[in-house]
């Protein structure tokens, strides 16, 4: 069974499965652990690297999301170029979570808080949504998982998904307009992957 097989559900990882990765986020290379039975164990998946690459710097402060955070490298990223902010990192992978909750207290990023859907107050919103969003869930369970957090964006927050141009990145932008009522344009388009910016309206 090969990683993208089950990365949607896994155990945390033990001490003799989790392994140490230096990789550069932020601008700075930083130690990380990683493990199998996670999205990208070998590193920065060439997607997330076009996300942190393109999408503008955070703000300063704020409430920030990384929607399917997997070992943490954009919930870590942003925490670096933003340490007053509160980072929500969420997924569904139990070992994803636990690596990046490991990953944030070696860096001291005391404003990553890693965790389950359920665990975030529904009362929550978000200024900046950054997400590598799990298209292979198929689309159904992808409009659910947008639909669920893309209206949880403050007035003017702003959400940068990337998506690989052959897996539909131009009918979810679509979607995103006809469907959620936000504005959501092309940001860039390079290495095969789109980013796509949907903003909230400004109260």
């Amino acid at each position: 069974m090969s990683d993208h097989d089950h990365y949607f559900t896994a155990e945390p990882a033990s001490d003799g499965e989790r392994r140490p990765l230096r990789v550069r986020l932020a601008g700075r290379d930083v130690d990380v652990e990683v493990a199998r039975g996670i999205f990208s164990p070998g590193g920065l998946d060439k997607g997330t690297a076009v996300l942190l690459d393109e999408a503008p710097a955070p703000p300063d402060t704020g409430t920030f999301l990384d929607l399917g955070c997997g070992w943490g490298p954009i919930a870590l990223t942003l925490g670096l170029r933003s340490p007053a902010a509160t980072v929500w990192a969420v997924d569904v992978n139990e070992r994803a979570l636990d690596l990046c909750r490991r990953n944030a207290a070696s860096l001291g990023l005391g404003g990553v808080r890693a965790v389950t859907a359920d665990a975030v107050p529904a009362d929550v919103r978000f200024d900046l949504i950054w997400s590598n969003p799990p298209i292979r869930v198929g689309k159904a369970a992808l409009h659910e998982l947008l639909r669920t957090w893309l209206p949880r964006l403050t007035p003017g927050g702003a959400a940068y998904l990337v998506v690989q141009k052959n897996l539909g990145s131009d009918s979810l932008q679509r979607w995103i307009e006809s469907d959620l009522g936000l504005g959501c344009h092309r940001l860039t388009s390079t290495k095969g992957f789109r980013v796509l910016t949907a903003i909230s309206a400004a109260g």
